[in-house]
């Protein structure tokens, strides 16, 4: 299967975005595994109930109410998480100053739960997501969507994003370059495609020495109909430029 070369793709999106300079702004760079291993579990736990907030959601109205939903949940401490009864948990997803939706209050404990199962082993859920080789990202994605709460599809390949984990993201946009080319014809989750998929960004980075991020964040810029001109427009601006 003949694919496109990253030159083709970079220069592309150059054209697309006003220039090497300009296209580069827009390019979002992973933390470093050190970093990453730095970050409480606490963090990790944040970001993981903020994706799956803004599932289906406004992701400007998630990002308003947090802060309420930070002291509502004591800044997503593990601990005091996993000693919440039922009942709390229900009271805490009845308070108007969150977005009052009961099943994903519960996964809140549920994905509470997943990090301190890894952590017994790992020592940290950071350590766990740090060590985790980006040249099989999906199998993390897999991880969390089998063993965490209500992360599948989009919503842990998100969350690994914004935390600064490197992995490409499965948008519209990177879809469609991915079935333009032949590099997947199936269902864009299933274990085919998946395998396909990290195959071909894994020739991508070793080619151009390129992360998964940047790589994804190309892709998107090189092809669609995408008008972000600046990286620091934020999180909704991803979403809506890479067309999760």
């Amino acid at each position: 299967m003949k694919t496109e070369s990253y030159q083709s793709i970079y220069q592309r999106a150059c054209e697309r975005k006003g220039g090497e300079q300009a296209l580069e702004s827009l390019l979002p760079r992973p933390l470093s595994t050190e970093v990453l291993k730095q970050l409480g579990d606490d963090r990790y736990l944040a970001e993981l109930t903020r994706k799956v907030f803004q599932s289906g959601f406004v992701w400007r109205i998630v990002d308003q109410k947090w802060p309420d939903f930070e002291d509502i949940f004591w800044q997503f401490d593990i601990e005091k998480l996993l000693m919440m009864p039922d009942d709390m948990l229900e009271r805490k997803a009845a308070d108007p100053r969150i977005i009052r939706h009961l099943k994903k209050v519960w996964s809140i404990r549920d994905n509470a739960l997943m990090i301190e199962d890894v952590r017994k082993e790992h020592g940290s859920f950071g350590e766990f997501v740090a060590e985790w080789p980006s040249t099989d990202i999906t199998s993390l994605w897999q991880f969390l969507k089998k063993r965490g709460s209500r992360l599948g599809g989009n919503t842990g390949p998100y969350a690994l994003r914004a935390l600064g984990k490197d992995t490409f993201l499965m948008t519209r946009d990177v879809e469609n370059y991915l079935r333009t080319w032949g590099i997947i014809d199936g269902g864009v989750g299933t274990q085919t495609s998946l395998r396909q998929t990290q195959a071909f960004f894994n020739q991508l980075s070793e080619d151009s020495g390129r992360s998964l991020t940047e790589l994804s964040r190309l892709i998107s810029l090189s092809i669609g109909d995408n008008r972000i001109h600046a990286e620091e427009a934020g999180e909704e601006s991803l979403q809506k430029m890479e067309m999760a």
